[in-house]
């Protein structure tokens, strides 16, 4: 029903203004896919934790003391 208006209109219209239409429409077109692939790829989630206990470093167990080469600023 709405088809046959906007024919209609658009052949009213000089040539370089139906250009425009149709340019008007490829943009439209354009942005309709480019929105609906956004919503239909939501990015996941972070889950926090994952990676708990893949990554071990190897401490000393003298981790926590003093260390030799600031013992003049130290005392």
């Amino acid at each position: 029903m709405i088809q046959p208006a906007i024919l209609e209109k658009l052949e009213t219209l000089p040539n370089s203004l139906q250009t425009e239409v149709l340019h008007y429409i490829e943009f439209l077109s354009e942005r309709y896919t480019s929105q609906s692939d956004s919503s239909e790829t939501q990015p996941k989630k972070k889950r926090s934790g994952i990676l708990e206990g893949m990554f071990s470093l190897p401490l000393p167990d003298d981790f926590d003391e003093p260390l030799d080469d600031f013992a003049e600023y130290m005392s």
